[in-house]
């Protein structure tokens, strides 16, 4: 049985929201960027894995979230909530301007430790989150793949939506990054999530 480091998210607080990278906190923490696709559940994770309701804005509109939004976790480490990527209602040069800040903060953020690229499990393998993985890769980016809404579909189906995925990312990648099953509404995969980010920052403690 997997044994977890049990991360106890005591403190959630919201710190500023910033259009551009420089404009970020500049207190050196360790970092991780949520991003998906519009509307792929991504207030809602933020939300269940800190045990606040209304740490992140939740909304049925796609492009709810239009800045890079940073939260004190404890103290200890950043969570970032960035726009998603895809459809959204909104005009397409407020589209281009969040596509470039996001690859700006993705190249120039210094403490940024790793993406965690969340992906609706009830979809097949879409182009917008492969080639955005692509450019994590290919800028030697860390990141895992959160697969979110398990809740919706059976266990059968999850499995069937992972191996799909892993297929498509190993026709263009040596290895493949961590994944992880998720459902806000039943609280899956908070622990192994959690986990992975505790044991990360007790790897770089040296490095902040």
């Amino acid at each position: 049985m997997q044994k977890y480091l049990n991360m106890i998210i005591k403190t959630a607080e919201f710190v500023k929201s910033s259009q551009f990278v420089k404009d970020c906190p500049a207190k050196p923490l360790p970092e991780y960027a949520f991003i998906g696709r519009s509307n792929v559940g991504k207030s809602s994770l933020i939300n269940m894995l800190t045990g606040q309701n209304k740490l992140a804005k939740t909304s049925s509109t796609p492009g709810k979230t239009q800045t890079i939004n940073h939260f004190i976790i404890n103290d200890e480490w950043y969570l970032v909530d960035l726009p998603g990527y895809g459809y959204a209602k909104i005009g397409k040069k407020n589209r281009e301007v969040w596509h470039q800040n996001t690859l700006d903060y993705a190249i120039k953020r210094e403490n940024l430790c790793c993406f965690l690229v969340l992906i609706d499990i009830r979809l097949e393998p879409q182009k917008s989150d492969l080639e955005f993985m692509q450019f994590l890769g290919e800028n030697g980016i860390p990141f895992i793949m959160v697969f979110t809404k398990a809740d919706k579909i059976t266990k059968l189906k999850i499995d069937s939506a992972v191996k799909a995925y892993a297929e498509k990312m190993v026709e263009v990648w040596e290895s493949l990054p961590d994944m992880y099953v998720t459902s806000a509404e039943a609280g899956l995969g908070k622990e192994e999530v959690l986990d992975f980010i505790e044991t990360t920052n007790k790897n770089l403690k040296n490095e902040f």
